[in-house]
């Protein structure tokens, strides 16, 4: 038999939260982003006078546009999309709704925005930099941050989740002496990613450093209280680096992911090897950076190859 359906809209909405936090086991961060989508869903409901369980696909689409005109992104909507079809893949599951009002619903085409990426130089500039006048800490534990988000390619949840040392509860932590770091990722992926001698190094000064400020959090990026670093924090952190190293953008962690795919690639050419690095579980993930090597192609090209320089400068005799 059936369980009945949650009473109304509110406790639906909690029910499935609940079952995307306990049994899907999503991240915190996932859930608190699939409440505020539902949210929005029960606000367009309420003003249409319709329970969640008779939305139909025209009120799915008329919402859509409602958002379009709004300014919303292609892509936030389709985000947006893909929380409330889960919403609503759950329900049928439970045999609460006959038909699937968001099922072949699509959000406004996007463009395909290239992400961003820093030229070698200055991503060298800003892992070389040094802040002389802060705390010999803060500077050491900043320089580690900026090698390892630039020299192995992590995310920054899975930089803020690493600890000290390895440990049943650890999401992730550095073997120094096999040069490797092992983190969790999306889906809840783990794999191991190389550490070079340069972000050793700087994990080195930076464990000497860490003493100064240790309590019995595990993480190893602390704050001065002691306590695990929040993913804003290094943010704020890193672009205030990126500032004061005189780059003409704020960098932010994962433009630096972005610069380690494309600069990995641009030297090796291997497609696949840089997957593995980063974590994709589909390489048309990884496809994006063979875009950026392409237009480093082409600028190399516009630059150094005579027929170039001929196409985009006119020849006098052919202009006058």
């Amino acid at each position: 038999m059936q369980d009945a359906p949650p009473a109304d809209d509110a406790a639906l909405v909690r029910a499935y939260l609940d079952h995307v936090r306990v049994e899907k086991r999503l991240a915190e961060r996932t859930v608190a982003l699939y409440t505020l989508d539902l949210q929005r869903l029960q606000q367009f409901a309420q003003e249409a006078g319709v329970a969640l369980s008779a939305v139909q696909p025209a009120h799915i689409r008329r919402w859509i546009a409602s958002m379009h005109s709004g300014g919303r992104s292609a892509r936030g909507i389709a985000l947006i999309l893909s929380g409330w079809r889960g919403l609503y893949t759950w329900m049928g599951r439970q045999g609460w709704i006959a038909h699937h009002p968001v099922q072949g619903v699509r959000a406004p085409k996007a463009g395909k925005p290239l992400p961003k990426a820093l030229a070698v130089d200055d991503a060298v500039r800003l892992a070389d930099h040094v802040q002389a006048d802060d705390h010999p800490g803060l500077e050491a534990r900043d320089a580690c941050i900026t090698e390892l988000l630039y020299g192995c390619g992590l995310r920054i949840g899975e930089l803020v989740g690493l600890d000290v040392s390895a440990g049943p509860a650890a999401r992730g932590w550095i073997d120094a002496q096999a040069g490797e770091a092992h983190v969790l990722g999306k889906g809840s992926r783990r794999r191991s990613v190389p550490v070079g001698r340069t972000a050793l190094a700087a994990l080195e000064r930076w464990l000497a450093q860490r003493p100064l400020w240790a309590k019995d959090d595990p993480a190893l990026f602390i704050g001065q209280r002691g306590a695990r670093l929040t993913p804003q924090h290094i943010r704020l952190r890193l672009r205030r680096r990126s500032m004061q190293a005189g780059l003409s953008v704020p960098v932010h962690p994962h433009m630096l992911r972005h610069s380690f795919a494309s600069h990995l690639l641009q030297s090796s050419g291997d497609l696949r090897a840089v997957q593995e690095l980063l974590g994709h579980a589909n390489i048309g993930t990884t496809q994006v950076y063979t875009r950026l090597d392409f237009q480093h192609l082409a600028r190399v090209y516009d630059a150094a190859h005579p027929r170039a320089q001929a196409r985009s400068v006119p020849d006098d005799k052919e202009s006058s």
